[in-house]
C-alpha cells in the first residue's frame, strides 16, 4: 500500500479545486490544475536527466512559484530537494553542494554567477529554473496523471534536507520525509483553523522550516499562497490590502517594520486574522491592539519539521506556547532524568514531526537520538499549565537568533580567530532593538596590534554569510577563564 505523500496534495487540490487559485506572483496566477501539469512537465524534465529516486536536487534562489512546482515533481519521483541559503557565502554553499551531492542545482537570474562559481569548486550540472516552467498549459494535456507513475513512498521516505546552522564549523543537514512535512503541516491546520478561504504571503524565505511550514499548510487545505521574493514592508502591506491576506510569518524586524509602515501609510489590512512568529511581548501586544489578528507564538527548529510548541501569544505571554497536538516533549537533566515544573531542563522531542537524522553524520546521529527523544540543544522551563519558556542553549550548542537566523557563536569565533591581530575572541548574543538579538565580539588583540572595529566586522563579513557578522565589537585586556576555558557566562555577565 502507498502512503500519502506530498505529491498526493498537488493530485487532491486538483481533483477538487481544479480552478481555485493555488499561487500568485507579482501579476502572475497558478491555479492548482496548473500547478499540477507543471509538477508532471517539471518531473518528466527531471527524470530525462536522470533525477531518480534518492537523487538530491538543489535550488538557490530568491522566494519563486517554481519553488513549489519543483517540490512537487521531486516529490512525484521520490527524489530530494536542497534548498539553499542565498545568503550565505560561496564557501558555505559550496561545502552543502559537496555534501549532499546533487544531481543538479536550480538557480535564478539572480544567483546565476555564484552558481558558476560553485560549479567551477564542486562539479554539479546548473538549471535556469524557468525550465521548470510550461511554456503554455496547452501543452498539458499530454501528461498524465496516473498515480501508478508516482513512486511508491513509505513514511519515512526523505523530500528535504534543510541545513542548519554550523555547529562545529559546519553546517548540518536536517533530512525530513513526506510525513514530517504533512504532519507538521496538519498540526497548524488544526490549532489555527486554516480553510482553504485562508491567504498566506510568503515573505519568509522558503529555504527555512517555518517559511515553508506556513506555505505548506495552506497548501494541503486548498487556500492561496501569494510569493514576494524576499521581505518590504510596503509591499507586504500593499498585497496584504489588495489580496486580503489572512496569514503571515514574521521574524524580527518584520512586524516593527510593518507596523512602522502601517501607522504612517493608507492600508487595510483588515483581512489578516493571524501572524506566527517570534516577536516579543511588548510587540506582541502593540500590534493587537491596532490590528484585529491574532499572534502565534512557537518554539521549534528545522529538525522538529516546524513546531513543537505553538499557541496563541496573548495568553501567556513571555512564554513559546504549549505541546503541539502531533508532538510530544519532556525536560531532561543532565542525567536524563525528567525536571520538576519550574525547573530547567534540556528540551527533549519525539512523533511524527521529528527528523530522520542528519545528512551523512550517524555520530551526530547516535547523540541527538537517545532512549526514543530527540535531544534539540535547548533549554526550557514549564509552568503549571503546560507553557514553555525558552531558557537558551546548552553549552556546547550556544546559538545566537539574529531576525530569525541561526548563528553559533563558535563559528564565527573560527573565522575571528583568523585575523592575525586577534588572539582571543568569545561570541555572545545581546539585545538588539532592530534583530531582537544581536551579535557581540568580545576581543583580546596580540601586543601592539591597533584594529578598528569595523575593520574586523568586515573582515568577518567576507568570509561568511553577512547575517552572521558581528554588529558589535569590544576590545579588552583579558577574557575570563574557568577550567582554563573562556567562561562564557562571565562574558555574558560583563560585555552582554
Amino acid at each position: 500500500m502507498r502512503m500519502h505523500s506530498l505529491y498526493d496534495v498537488y493530485v487532491r487540490n486538483d481533483n477538487v479545486s481544479k480552478d481555485t487559485i493555488a499561487l500568485m506572483e507579482g501579476d502572475e496566477t497558478c491555479t492548482f490544475h496548473e500547478l499540477h501539469t507543471s509538477v508532471l512537465h517539471a518531473a518528466e524534465f527531471l527524470s530525462k536527466r536522470g533525477v531518480a529516486r534518492g537523487d538530491r536536487v538543489a535550488i538557490l534562489s530568491m522566494n519563486r512559484l517554481e519553488f513549489f512546482i519543483l517540490l512537487g515533481a521531486l516529490a512525484r519521483l521520490g527524489a530530494i530537494m536542497v534548498p539553499l541559503n542565498w545568503r550565505l557565502s560561496l564557501g558555505e554553499l559550496v561545502y552543502i553542494i559537496g555534501d549532499c551531492l546533487p544531481k543538479c542545482l536550480f538557480t535564478d537570474a539572480k544567483h546565476s554567477e555564484i552558481a558558476k562559481k560553485i560549479q567551477q569548486k564542486c562539479p554539479v550540472e546548473i538549471n535556469d529554473i524557468n525550465e521548470l516552467r510550461l511554456k503554455e498549459q496547452t501543452d498539458a494535456t499530454r501528461y498524465s496523471a496516473s498515480d501508478s507513475e508516482a513512486v511508491l513512498a513509505v513514511a519515512d521516505t526523505p523530500l528535504c534536507i534543510i541545513y542548519t546552522a554550523a555547529v562545529e564549523g559546519h553546517p548540518r543537514g536536517a533530512v525530513l520525509s513526506h510525513s514530517n512535512l504533512i504532519a507538521a503541516s496538519l498540526q497548524v491546520i488544526t490549532s489555527m483553523g486554516l480553510s482553504a478561504k485562508d491567504v498566506n504571503l510568503n515573505m519568509l524565505p522558503l529555504f527555512h522550516i517555518t517559511g515553508l511550514n506556513l506555505a505548506l499548510a495552506v497548501m494541503q487545505v486548498g487556500g492561496r499562497n501569494v510569493i514576494i521574493e524576499k521581505f518590504d514592508e510596503q509591499k507586504v502591506l500593499e498585497i496584504t490590502t489588495s489580496e486580503k491576506v489572512t496569514l503571515w510569518g514574521s521574524f524580527p524586524p518584520i512586524l516593527t517594520r510593518c507596523m512602522a509602515e502601517f501607522t504612517g501609510g493608507n492600508y487595510d489590512i483588515s483581512s489578516l486574522k493571524y501572524v506566527v512568529g517570534l516577536d516579543g511581548p511588548e510587540m506582541i501586544s502593540s500590534f493587537e491592539e491596532k490590528v484585529d489578528a491574532k499572534f502565534w507564538i512557537l518554539y521549534g527548529q528545522s529538525e522538529t519539521s516546524g513546531f513543537v510548541t505553538f499557541s496563541e501569544a496573548s495568553k501567556k505571554l513571555g512564554s513559546a506556547g504549549q505541546q503541539g497536538c502531533l508532538v510530544t516533549f519532556c525536560l531532561l537533566d543532565e542525567y536524563g532524568v525528567t525536571v520538576k515544573t519550574g525547573e530547567t531542563g534540556e528540551i527533549a522531542v519525539r512523533g511524527p514531526l521529528v527528523f530522520q537524522g542528519y545528512w551523512n553524520l550517524e555520530a551526530v546521529n547516535e547523540k541527538t537520538f537517545r532512549q526514543g527523544w530527540h535531544h534539540t540543544g535547548d533549554l526550557g522551563q514549564l509552568d503549571t499549565n503546560g507553557y514553555l519558556y525558552f531558557k537558551g542553549r546548552k553549552p556546547e550548542k550556544e546559538l545566537i537568533k539574529p531576525g530569525g537566523e541561526n548563528v553559533y557563536p563558535a563559528e564565527v569565533e573560527t573565522v575571528i580567530l583568523e585575523h592575525k591581530g586577534v588572539k582571543a575572541v568569545c561570541v555572545i548574543g545581546v539585545p538588539d532593538p532592530k534583530f531582537g538579538e544581536g551579535i557581540k565580539a568580545v576581543c583580546v588583540l596580540n601586543a601592539g596590534v591597533e584594529l578598528e572595529k569595523k575593520e574586523l566586522i568586515e573582515f568577518v563579513a567576507g568570509r561568511i554569510a553577512r547575517y552572521k557578522k558581528p554588529q558589535y565589537v569590544e576590545f579588552v585586556a583579558s577574557l575570563p577563564q574557568q577550567n582554563e576555558m573562556i567562561d562564557r557566562n562571565k562574558v555574558k555577565e560583563l560585555w552582554g
